[in-house]
């Protein structure tokens, strides 16, 4: 089995912003972990190019939609590949590969009953692609601005059987409690389970819409943009493939192990559709996926809108920051789950303060003072010094709760715990003065000691950052010369191993 993990697919109808990126970024980073320490792991990602917000925005650049929606996604790809988004899946819902097992999905659930044609006159809304009940309207009577436009439809539709499995899905989430992290967006999909009511109409007339997927066993409609957005997760996870060898093993992978998502897609699509459709697809309980939900980044406490004109380039940040820079701070300064504050002057103080003042200066004087004391090479050393003796025990201690915080998805505590090691190894140079050691010819062997000391920290140091700091992981571990040596365990760079020469990883950057 390896270790499968997704996000949330992008709809291409608009440029990619701040939250895509961190969304990505904090599956990368988990990816990359289970990838470094665990073994085997498939990161999926992707883009979803139907639907009836991609059709219209075509429409408004003079494009046809298959073409509107590839100039999106060259975009997030561009921008993924800058950021260094280590994929190992990529979805596009336009794949012939995704259409064929969509179709074959509604073949079967029709042929089984579970589909049902009916007539319908309701509110729909646009920006949301779906029909309204009142219980979507707010107190005062209305429709909330979360829906966008919403007209007065009457149409014949195809319908799949939400409130029918309503009982299961509230005892299936209630009798799971991992099946929702954090546990507080738990008792969200409940309420909302408990106002479940109605079927899912799962079809558009083509007369209406024609950008998506057609119905194979009705050429009047197409297939609504979640029911087939939801499907990626399977379809390209290698399910009702034929063992296409362009696909991997759907047995080696499923069930995910986290779905990446926004709070704004827990309910319904997330929360109620999807568990619901792989339940009438046939999968047991214990092949039920895991939600990972995350919070929003805002701007002083209000959501980012491009109608605010307060969203947040992350193109233009990695440009001047690094995308090592932007990586670290959307994820130290975020809790997963939580609604966060997205401040560039925050990133910056991130930048100069953790980055080039804790971590940089630290590489580049251990490098430095071996370089000086030792011509490069390092020695392992048994003195009896307790500060020396303690440290591997620290470390032992910053491995077990940095192992416990990711296993969690606390990658903000997992970062703290990484920097109390930073800040114990700057302590230690301060503590030890190597300068000073290096005039009295009695403290030699100390000297070695903490030289060595030193140098296995920020190697370990530099696996402990990689899932976060790829790039600035892979600089350390060619400064250290140390790239063969990648164990948690203590001592593992060997005696006489001669040490690279060091180049600043993070200069410095004025502050406005």
């Amino acid at each position: 089995m390896k270790y499968f993990i997704t996000t949330a697919i992008d709809y291409t109808n608009g440029d990619p912003h701040i939250g895509h990126a961190y969304e990505k970024i904090l599956a990368d980073v988990l990816a990359r972990y289970h990838r470094t320490f665990d073994g085997p792991t498939y990161f999926l990602t992707g883009v979803d190019q139907h639907g009836q917000k991609v059709q219209q925005a075509a429409l408004k650049a003079g494009l046809q939609p298959m073409e509107f929606a590839q100039s999106i996604t060259d975009k997030f790809l561009a921008l993924w590949e800058k950021l260094e988004i280590q994929k190992d899946g990529w979805a596009a819902t336009t794949d012939p590969r995704h259409k064929r097992a969509v179709q074959k999905v509604l073949q079967s659930l029709y042929e089984k009953g579970a589909l049902t044609k009916a007539s319908y006159s309701g509110y729909y809304s646009v920006r949301q692609e779906q029909f309204l009940t009142d219980k979507e309207r707010n107190a005062d009577g209305l429709f909330g601005p979360e829906w966008g436009e919403v007209v007065l439809l009457e149409e014949e539709n195809w319908y799949f059987p939400l409130s029918k499995h309503k009982d299961w899905l509230k005892n299936f989430v209630e009798t799971h409690q991992e099946f929702v992290i954090p546990a507080f967006r738990r008792t969200e999909l409940l309420n909302a389970i408990d106002r479940l009511s109605g079927d899912l109409c799962v079809s558009r007339p083509k007369e209406r819409l024609s950008w998506g997927i057609e119905f194979p066993f009705d050429s009047n409609y197409v297939t609504y943009v979640w029911f087939d957005a939801l499907l990626n997760y399977v379809t390209f996870a290698g399910y009702l493939s034929d063992n296409d060898p362009s696909l991997p093993n759907f047995g080696e992978l499923w069930p995910c192990k986290a779905h990446v998502i926004g709070k704004d897609i827990l309910v319904p699509a997330h929360g109620i559709y999807w568990p619901i459709m792989l339940h009438a697809m046939g999968f047991p309980d214990s092949q039920l996926p895991r939600l990972l939900v995350h919070g929003w980044w805002n701007i002083a406490g209000a959501k980012m809108s491009k109608s605010f004109g307060n969203t947040v380039d992350p193109d233009r940040l990695a440009d001047k920051y690094g995308a090592d820079a932007l990586r670290y701070y959307l994820m130290r300064d975020n809790i997963v789950g939580q609604d966060s504050d997205f401040s560039e002057e925050r990133l910056a103080v991130r930048y100069n303060s953790d980055l080039a003042n804790d971590l940089g200066n630290l590489v580049n004087r251990t490098i430095n003072m071996a370089h000086r004391y030792r011509h490069g090479r390092i020695q392992p050393l048994n003195v009896h010094d307790a500060e020396l003796t303690a440290i591997s025990d620290f470390v032992d201690s910053v491995i077990k709760r940095y192992r416990t915080a990711f296993e969690q998805f606390e990658v903000h505590t997992a970062l703290e715990t990484v920097w109390e090691l930073v800040a114990r190894a700057n302590a230690l140079v301060e503590q030890k003065a190597p300068w000073k050691l290096a005039k009295d010819p009695a403290q030699s062997d100390l000297l070695t000691a903490v030289l060595y000391s030193l140098a296995e920290i920020v190697r370990l140091l530099a696996l402990l950052v990689s899932p976060v700091l790829p790039a600035t992981s892979r600089k350390i571990f060619g400064q250290l010369g140390a790239d063969g040596f990648r164990s948690l365990q203590w001592g593992s760079l060997p005696g006489g191993h001669v040490l690279g020469h060091p180049t600043p990883i993070f200069p410095r950057i004025e502050l406005p």
